[in-house]
């Protein structure tokens, strides 16, 4: 897991999903949000839930991904392949 100890604001996490952090985003005015590797996060559903790769990708997608909890709602990186 990354440290997220260096910065003054307190992040939003999102539970469960701690190896899947790749870094902490900020943008000119808002607070810093944390970013997620949404790859990363469907294979620890995978892996942790014992679900096939099409279920955890519908539950993230839904579930995780599509979960708003305000202002510093992490971010969910998706990288083309």
């Amino acid at each position: 897991m990354m440290d997220l100890s260096n910065y003054d604001e307190e992040l939003l996490t999102a539970d469960g999903f701690d190896d899947a952090i790749i870094g902490v985003g900020t943008r000119c005015g808002q607070l810093p949000v944390v970013v997620y590797d949404a790859a990363k996060a469907v294979d620890i559903l995978v892996t942790r839930d014992n679900m096939t790769h099409e279920e955890a990708d519908e539950f993230f997608s839904f579930n995780v991904e599509g979960a708003w909890v305000g202002e510093q709602t992490p971010i969910w990186l998706r990288v083309p392949e």
